[in-house]
């Protein structure tokens, strides 16, 4: 199972997107919110009730944790102690991180981000302590993939899936969404 972190102020697309083309390729993805109720808000003011509230207990045993951006909600995942705690074990165990947009910042000031490639929303570069900022749509260096912003969202779905299931699954769903990644 797969975990995608929530907290007011997400960017819906990112989280929404990335989401939805999981799930089709047949990953099982759990949304969590942070913020002690189901019911959240998005950047853009979009409610979504997530599927569950944070407790450690459901995380431990995950095999990614994927972090959408959109400000404030970065910020707020940002400052989660129990989020930053999974992050820096399943990173030490060689699990999937994944954040895109302004969520890469959440890795780089935790030291995730260490002479491994990354990408960014513009201006967030300056948070990435110690990565090599490629500039990319979608950027992969082993178990951390990272995604520039709302526009990388399908191809950052499709990026986290490639570690899960094989090509040719990934190049099937990018047909049935008539979307090519370059």
């Amino acid at each position: 199972m797969l975990h995608m972190f929530l907290a007011n102020g997400f960017e819906e697309i990112e989280a929404i997107t990335t989401l939805d083309i999981l799930r089709r390729l047949g990953l099982e993805v759990k949304t969590i919110t942070i913020t002690g109720a189901r019911l959240i808000r998005g950047a853009h003011g979009i409610p979504v009730m997530a599927d569950a509230l944070f407790r450690k207990n459901d995380i431990d045993e995950s095999q990614g944790l994927i972090l959408p951006g959109g400000m404030p909600g970065a910020s707020n995942l940002f400052r989660h102690e129990g989020l930053r705690k999974e992050l820096l074990q399943h990173n030490e165990r060689g699990t999937l991180i994944a954040a895109i947009c302004a969520a890469p910042m959440i890795l780089g000031r935790n030291g995730l981000l260490e002479g491994r490639r990354a990408t960014c929303y513009p201006g967030f570069e300056k948070y990435l302590a110690g990565a090599e900022c490629t500039g990319e749509m979608v950027a992969c260096d082993g178990h951390i993939v990272t995604g520039r912003g709302p526009a990388a969202a399908v191809a950052f779905a499709m990026a986290i899936g490639g570690k899960f299931v094989d090509a040719a699954k990934i190049e099937a769903l990018q047909n049935d969404m008539c979307f090519r990644h370059e």
